[in-house]
C-alpha cells in the first residue's frame, strides 16, 4: 500500500529543506516523474506517444482530482459529489465509524439510500482551484545582509501574509508550497470538503487480499476501492468537472495518465543528506516501528474489541516497515551511492565552470553538509523528544499551543497556527472520531519507556514527562486524570484562552505546559542552526538548476497535484514474467492455491459470487505510470480522460523510487474499473451506485 504514512507514525528526521541535485545520466525517459500541471514534458509526450494534452484537457483533470486529508488522493465520478479513493485510504474513517457491534473494516459498507452515507468524523477534501508562482514575494522578503535566523523569519512572514491575504479575498485554502525545494514557491488555492459521508467499501480482506506477504507485489488480486460523498449545505455536492467512465477499463500497452497527490521524494537529495539518512534517520525509524508494531500487537492480543481498535494502526506499521526496510537496503548497495555521487560531482563542476554561477551558487553544497553535522549530535532529542502517547498528548499540547499563538502577529506565529491554516487545525482538534484509553495507554507506556531507554533518566524531557513516576505509573496517571477524550472539553479550553488552559488541572495539559517550552527551544534551535542554512542553500542549488539545465525537471513530491504517465506494460520479474494484468480466475485460483487460509481466504459474500462473475474480467493491472506514497487512490485515465483504474500499490522493485526512476522495473499497481464495476453489482449488491458511477 502507498498510503501517506500516518501522523502518528515518526517522518524521516532530514533536515528542513533538502537541496536539489539534477540526475545526470541522460535525457528523463517519458515515462518518468510526477509533473505539476503547469510545466508538462508536452515535447516528450507528443514525440512519443503522439498525444498532446490541451489546457481544457488539463483543466479538467484537476479540478476532477481530489487530495483526500487522510493521505491519499481521490477523484470525483459523478456529478453529485461521489468520490472514489482506497479502501486503505479510508480505512481510518471505516474505522472512526465503527462500533464493537459495527466493524465495517472487517465487514464492508453499503448505503443504499442517501439517508444510509455514514458521516465522517474529520474528514477534509481538497480541490486545486488554481496555482500562482510566487517566488519573487517570496525572494523580495530577505534582505541584503540579513542574518540568517532573521532572513529564516522574513521568509516565513511573508508565506504567512501571502497565504493570509489569499484566504481573505477568496475563502479558498490557501497553502504556499515549495517547489524544486526552494527553487520555486507557489501559492495553491483549494477549494474545501468538510461535509464528507462514506457510501461503499468492501471488506478489507477483499479490499487488501492476501495481506502483508502479498503487499507491495504483483500478480495481485486486490478489490481496494472504497467511495465517499461530498455534501455542501446539506446536500450532495453539484459538481460539473468528474471523471467519466470506462467499461472496458486499460489494455495492454495504452497510454495511461495517474492524477494524484505523491507525498515526498527524496530524488534531488545531495549525496550527504542521503548519507544522512542512511547513517541515522533509516535506522532510527526502523527501531521505532518495529517496537511500536511489537506493542500494538500486544495489545489487539487482547480480545476482539482490542484487536478492532487497533487494526488500523497495525495496518500502517507494518505497511512502513516494509517501504522502509525496502528504501533502507537499496541506500545501502554501493552502486546507488556511486552513481549519486558522480551525479552530484558532474552537477557541481558544470556550475563551478562558469564564474557568474560558481559565485552565486557554489557554496551551497558546503552548507548544507555543515548544517547536517550540526544536526548529527542532536538526533536523539530531535526524534525522541515528542509527547508520549496516540492522540491525547499531542491534542494538549496542540491546545497548549494553540492559545498562545493566536495572541501572536500571524506571521511570527508556530507553523500550523497561522491564520490560513486554524479552521483546519480546528476541525481536526474538535473531531468526534473515538479515542481508545486502553489503547491510548498502551501506546504512553511504549513511548515514556522508549523514551527513557534511549535518552536516559536524566534527561530533562523525560524528568518533566514522568514526573518521578514508572512509565507504567505516569501512563495511569495520565488517562484517569483527563476528559480530553470528550470533544466538547478540548472545545471549553480553546474558547477560553491562556486564562482556561492556565488553570486547567487536566492531566494531560499539565503535562503538554511542562513539555512545550522544551518542544519549543527545539524547533528554535534547529531554525537557528539548520533550517536557516539549508533553506537558503537548497533556494541557491534550485536556482544553480534552472541556470544549467532550464526548467526540464519535475520537482520532488510534496503532497500537491502531479501528473504522471506511462503505458500498461508487464516486467521481468523472478526469472520470468509478470503478466501486464490479473483476472478474477486468479482470485479464486490463489484461493485454492492455499486452501483458502488466512490472509489468502475469501470473504463470505466473494467466495459465494463465484459463479455470478465474469472471471475473465480483469482485476488489477499494472502501468509504467512514476508514483509514490500518496499517490493511493489517483485515479488512472485514458486520452479521453476516462477512469480506466485506481491506483493503490507500487511493485517491490519500485521502493527505490523513493530515490530513483526505473521504467524497466517500476511498476504502479492498480485495481482496473471492470473489476470495480464488475464487484458492485454481482457481489455487494450496488446496482444503483454502479448506475451512478457509469452515468446511466
Amino acid at each position: 500500500m502507498i498510503k501517506n504514512q500516518k501522523k502518528w507514525l515518526p517522518i524521516c528526521l532530514s533536515l528542513a529543506v533538502v537541496t536539489v541535485m539534477f540526475l545526470l545520466a541522460g535525457p528523463l525517459t517519458a515515462d518518468e516523474g510526477m509533473w505539476t500541471l503547469d510545466n508538462m514534458p508536452m515535447k516528450q509526450l507528443k514525440e512519443k506517444y503522439g498525444f498532446e494534452p490541451t489546457p481544457a484537457w488539463l483543466e479538467h483533470i484537476r479540478l476532477a482530482s481530489v487530495r483526500v486529508g487522510d493521505g491519499g488522493s481521490g477523484s470525483f465520478v459523478s456529478p453529485n459529489g461521489l468520490v472514489l479513493t482506497n479502501h486503505h485510504v479510508a480505512l481510518g474513517q471505516l474505522q472512526k465509524v465503527s462500533t464493537p457491534q459495527k466493524n465495517y473494516v472487517s465487514d464492508g459498507f453499503y448505503a443504499a439510500t442517501a439517508a444510509e452515507e455514514l458521516p465522517c468524523p474529520d474528514l477534509e477534501l481538497n480541490v486545486l482551484i488554481s496555482m500562482a508562482n510566487v517566488t519573487a514575494k517570496i525572494m523580495a522578503a530577505v534582505k541584503p545582509g540579513m542574518a540568517a535566523n532573521k532572513a529564516l523569519e522574513a521568509r516565513k512572514a511573508a508565506i504567512a501574509a501571502i497565504e493570509r491575504q489569499s484566504l481573505k479575498k477568496t475563502g479558498l485554502r490557501s497553502d504556499v508550497v515549495k517547489l524544486y525545494n526552494g527553487g520555486e514557491y507557489w501559492l495553491y488555492r483549494y477549494k474545501k470538503y468538510t461535509d464528507v459521508k462514506l457510501v461503499f467499501a468492501p471488506e478489507q480482506q477483499a479490499a487488501f487480499y492476501g495481506g502483508d506477504p502479498d503487499n507491495f507485489t504483483f500478480p495481485r488480486h486486490d478489490l481496494d476501492m472504497a467511495l465517499f460523498r461530498a455534501y455542501e449545505k446539506g446536500k450532495p455536492a453539484v459538481v460539473s468537472h468528474y471523471l467519466k467512465w470506462s467499461a472496458n477499463g486499460a489494455a495492454d500497452g495504452e497510454l495511461v495518465f495517474i492524477s494524484g497527490h505523491p507525498g515526498s521524494t527524496n530524488r534531488l537529495l545531495t549525496l550527504a543528506q542521503i548519507q544522512f539518512q542512511r547513517e541515522y534517520s533509516y535506522p532510527m525509524r526502523l527501531k521505532y516501528y518495529k517496537r511500536l508494531l511489537e506493542v500494538a500487537k500486544q495489545y489487539a492480543s487482547q480480545g476482539m474489541e482490542q484487536a478492532r481498535q487497533a487494526a488500523g494502526m497495525i495496518f500502517g506499521i507494518e505497511n512502513g516497515i516494509k517501504v522502509s526496510s525496502g528504501e533502507y537496503d537499496g541506500l545501502k548497495s554501493p552502486g546507488i551511492m556511486e552513481k549519486k555521487a558522480a551525479n552530484e560531482a558532474e552537477f557541481r563542476k558544470l556550475v563551478e565552470a562558469d564564474p557568474k554561477w560558481k559565485s552565486a551558487y557554489a557554496d551551497a553544497w558546503e552548507q548544507i553538509s555543515a548544517a547536517i553535522e550540526k544536526q548529527k549530535p542532536r538526533m536523539k532529542e530531535l526524534y525522541y523528544r515528542r509527547v508520549p502517547g496516540l492522540r491525547l498528548g499531542s491534542i494538549a499540547l496542540q491546545i497548549v499551543q494553540y492559545v498562545s499563538e493566536i495572541k501572536k502577529p500571524d506571521g511570527k506565529r508556530l507553523e500550523g497556527f497561522h491564520d490560513s491554516q486554524l479552521e483546519s487545525l480546528r476541525f481536526r482538534l474538535f473531531s468526534r472520531a473515538p479515542i481508545y484509553p486502553g489503547l491510548e495507554e498502551a501506546m504512553i507506556i511504549n513511548s515514556l519507556q522508549l523514551q527513557l531507554e534511549e535518552l536516559g533518566s536524566q534527561d530533562p524531557f523525560v524528568q518533566a514527562a514522568l514526573g518521578g513516576k514508572t512509565p507504567e505509573e505516569a501512563a495511569k496517571a495520565l488517562i484517569a486524570g483527563s476528559k480530553l477524550s470528550d470533544p466538547d472539553e478540548r472545545k471549553k479550553l480553546v474558547e477560553g484562552g491562556e486564562a482556561a488552559v492556565e488553570n486547567c488541572t487536566d492531566s494531560f495539559i499539565v503535562l503538554a505546559r511542562k513539555l512545550d517550552p522544551m518542544e519549543r527551544e527545539m524547533k528554535k534551535w534547529q531554525e537557528d542552526n539548520i533550517e536557516s542554512i539549508a533553506r537558503p542553500a537548497g533556494e541557491k542549488i534550485g536556482q544553480a538548476l534552472f541556470a544549467v539545465y532550464g526548467k526540464n525537471a519535475y520537482p520532488d513530491a510534496t503532497f500537491t497535484l502531479r501528473l504522471s504517465f506511462g503505458t500498461v506494460k508487464g516486467y521481468a520479474m523472478n526469472g520470468t514474467i509478470a503478466p501486464q494484468k490479473t483476472t478474477f480466475y486468479g482470485l479464486y485460483d490463489r484461493a485454492a492455491s492455499f486452501d483458502n487460509k488466512f490472509p489468502f481466504n475469501l470473504p463470505k459474500r466473494v467466495a459465494e459470487a463465484k459463479d455470478k462473475l465474469d472471471l475473465s474480467t480483469p482485476l488489477n493491472f499494472v502501468c509504467t505510470g512514476d508514483i509514490i506514497g500518496g499517490n493511493s487512490g489517483s485515479p488512472v485515465i485514458n486520452r479521453a480522460g476516462e477512469v480506466v483504474g485506481l491506483v493503490f500499490d507500487g511493485n517491490i522493485e519500485s521502493f527505490m523510487g523513493r530515490f530513483f526512476y526505473d521504467d524497466t522495473a517500476n511498476r504502479t499497481v492498480s485495481v482496473h474499473s471492470a473489476a470495480i464495476i464488475e464487484a458492485m453489482k454481482k457481489i455487494y449488491g450496488a446496482e444503483k451506485l454502479a448506475q451512478e458511477i457509469l452515468g446511466e
